[in-house]
């Protein structure tokens, strides 16, 4: 089996057996391909059935050299998935990556914005453009429903629930949630949809796709991150601000104002508990005030 033909076969076996996005399939490709390529540079010739620990961890010692040790991590989980996967597959009976040691990295917490923040960056928007009610309705989605970015721009006509008071989201691994929409972003969406996007020639295939570019095509990660950017540069915000840091601020938030863990879970779409339970580092004065009122100590 030659590297070609695995990673063809992987990146086949993350979309149809495990439902991966588009995106995650690309990282997980990335980390083998750069495997391949030092290999090939060092003139080693080898199969991913006959790659050995010792070649990996020449490989992952020469990559520490030039990467951060959380991107360090993240690589070699990503090996070690793919050796999984020819193990399931029989074509091998070891994983080379398990006696790899996995550089120690602290939990690293999320950028948020404050209130006053997310409002400065919003009120930039330039509201005479036609695409001033687009990126306004984007915003505010992202932030209002802690939407990640390729869950937005993916988000259809169909999903939208406004008589229940929901949207629907297809999240990782393509799983499906439904998310509460206050009334304020049902409006914003609705004021988008039936005057802006109306006047759009829509292109074919994208006939149900909310949020579309000027083309009528569904909007790129690329071009949210380059609005958003432009938005935080001219609200005067000395911070690295990404979609993702609107997400990070929604469940802030929620938490800050006494919203329960296990519902922000929900809303975020995240599979286990321990992910969402990042945001109690967030805010000490926010856990001091919950022991204050419940405990009956207080």
């Amino acid at each position: 089996m030659t590297w070609k033909d695995a990673i063809k076969d992987y990146q086949y076996f993350l979309k149809i057996e495990r439902g991966l996005s588009h995106n995650s399939i690309s990282a997980y490709r990335r980390d083998i391909l750069k495997l391949m390529n030092f290999l090939e540079e060092q003139h080693v010739a080898i199969s991913p059935v006959e790659i050995g620990t010792d070649l990996i961890e020449r490989f992952v010692y020469t990559s520490s050299k030039t990467i951060a040790p959380r991107s360090q991590a993240r690589m070699i989980s990503g090996l070690r998935n793919f050796f999984d996967y020819l193990i399931f597959e029989d074509y091998r009976k070891e994983n080379p990556t398990d006696l790899l040691e996995t550089p120690k990295i602290g939990r690293k917490l999320p950028d948020t914005l404050s209130e006053n923040e997310i409002n400065q960056i919003i009120s930039q928007i330039d509201l005479s453009k036609p695409q001033g009610e687009r990126n306004r309705a984007m915003m505010e989605t992202l932030y209002s429903c802690g939407l990640r970015v390729t869950e937005m721009i993916e988000l259809k006509i169909s999903d939208l629930f406004f008589d229940e008071g929901f949207i629907r989201v297809i999240g990782k691994g393509n799983k499906q949630r439904f998310v509460p929409i206050n009334s304020y972003m049902i409006k914003l969406i609705e004021t988008y949809k039936d005057h802006v996007r109306a006047m759009i020639k829509v292109q074919k295939g994208y006939e149900d796709t909310l949020f579309l570019n000027r083309r009528g095509k569904q909007l790129s990660r690329n071009m949210v991150f380059m609005v958003l950017r432009d938005l935080t540069s001219k609200a005067g915000i000395d911070k690295t601000v990404s979609p993702h840091t609107l997400r990070h601020s929604f469940a802030t938030h929620l938490l800050e104002n006494g919203a329960d863990l296990r519902a922000i879970q929900q809303m975020l779409g995240h599979e286990s508990i321990t992910t969402t339970e990042i945001y109690m580092h967030l805010d000490k004065s926010h856990l001091k005030m919950v022991v204050e009122k419940f405990h009956p100590r207080k």
